[in-house]
């Protein structure tokens, strides 16, 4: 099977990092997969070397500011050119790409398989905004061929956002990590020294420095409800980092507040953190509380996506608060200071969701919908990242 997976460059990003890694578990089972690249700026392309890249070259402009319109102009006649039997869609900012190439291309385009990366059910946003990102969402309904749900909870979110039915959605968890991940990760949290050694509580925030995130707010409660020896360090690059580190100083906590920038691996921050403290707006099915699950932290994170309260199962593995209620977001993160994690609940948590039990369902998937044959009710309606639910290895 051929696959096409198309991605605007290797700049860090949870799907970005997540296509790489189902890429390399598609060409380890045989698969011909390539990946066409809009620009080769970023550091992710350290993660996957040897995947077959094909650059949509512009010489010494970069598309950047223009990556999907760059994209849109130059996947048509790769796809005609390589004829793949799967397109694979990594996540929600490029469904834009995939609805135009079934418009451009009619019945010469391949099915195109979309993976669900970020909340779907806007709430975050104004009403009109909302009723816009609906509207949008029953556009890819219409075009895209299947969809893949990252947690149960995200399937029926997507059923009634999209317009589709059970039939084209399947539900393969988040594949953030590996079990080499789990190990390292499962290590940092045994190596965490206890709370006291230093005074104060350490606490940890993560991702790209970007509105979505909300680290504002993650400031806000840190700065009311800290003590004067605890920490916070915010690990992650882009174009917020002037006005967070302006409102550090606001608050008073510049001193307090570390920006240490982009980091490949979050392993040894957990190793020296204590809590950690996710302040989105919307999210998919986060990559870093997954990490920090399998890291044994106490967690504090706001209700940003419908697969939250389940992951963090209903509250035994975490705090939870309303996204946008910093009163509630302040006092969980002064509650959380004498938390303890349930170490091997939390690590068997985040168990489920490798990139080892995530390919085969997906192989299985696009096999399927390569032979344009109809899912089988127990993929499609049903969570297939599980063992019980693949072929027989014996």
């Amino acid at each position: 099977m051929r696959i096409l997976c198309f991605l605007h460059s290797f700049e860090p990003g949870g799907v970005e990092r997540v296509a790489l890694r189902l890429c390399e578990s598609w060409q380890r089972a045989d698969a011909e997969v390539i990946v066409a690249l809009g620009r080769r700026e970023g550091a992710l392309g350290e993660d996957a070397p040897f995947l077959d890249y094909r650059l949509f070259s512009s010489g010494r402009i970069s598309t950047a500011w223009f990556e999907t319109l760059w994209m849109i102009v130059n996947l048509p006649s790769m796809i005609r050119r390589l004829r793949p039997d799967i397109l694979f869609c990594a996540g929600n900012t490029y469904t834009i790409v995939a609805v135009v190439m079934k418009l451009l291309l009619g019945r010469r385009c391949p099915p195109i398989i979309s993976k669900i990366s970020n909340s779907l059910d806007r709430t975050d946003l104004p009403a009109p905004l909302r009723w816009f990102i609906r509207q949008w969402g029953r556009v890819q309904g219409r075009f895209i061929d299947h969809f893949v749900a990252t947690a149960e909870p995200v399937r029926a979110e997507a059923a009634r956002e999209l317009g589709v039915s059970d039939q084209v959605i399947s539900v393969i968890p988040n594949p953030v990590l590996n079990r080499a991940d789990l190990d390292r990760l499962a290590a940092s949290g045994m190596a965490r020294r206890s709370r006291g050694e230093a005074g104060g509580v350490r606490f940890l925030a993560a991702g790209r420095l970007v509105a979505q995130k909300d680290f504002a707010a993650a400031l806000k409660a840190f700065a009311e409800a800290s003590g004067p020896a605890d920490r916070l360090a915010i690990v992650g690059e882009g174009p917020e980092r002037g006005a967070l580190e302006r409102l550090a100083r606001q608050l008073g906590v510049e001193d307090r507040v570390v920006l240490p920038g982009h980091a490949r691996s979050l392993v040894e921050w957990f190793a020296r953190s204590d809590v950690f403290l996710l302040s989105s707006r919307y999210e998919g099915v986060p990559a870093v509380i997954l990490e920090a699950l399998a890291a044994a932290m106490p967690i504090v994170a706001t209700d940003c996506c419908v697969a939250m309260a389940d992951l963090l199962q209903q509250g035994r593995l975490g705090r939870l608060v309303p996204r946008g209620d910093l009163p509630a977001l302040a006092a969980a993160v002064r509650a959380s200071r004498d938390d303890r994690q349930d170490g091997a609940l939390a690590r068997a948590q985040a168990a489920g969701f490798t990139v080892e039990s995530a390919s085969d369902a997906y192989v299985r998937t696009m096999t399927m919908l390569a032979r344009r044959e109809p899912l089988p009710r127990e993929l499609s309606a049903m969570q297939c990242g599980t063992a019980s639910l693949l072929p027989s290895q014996d």
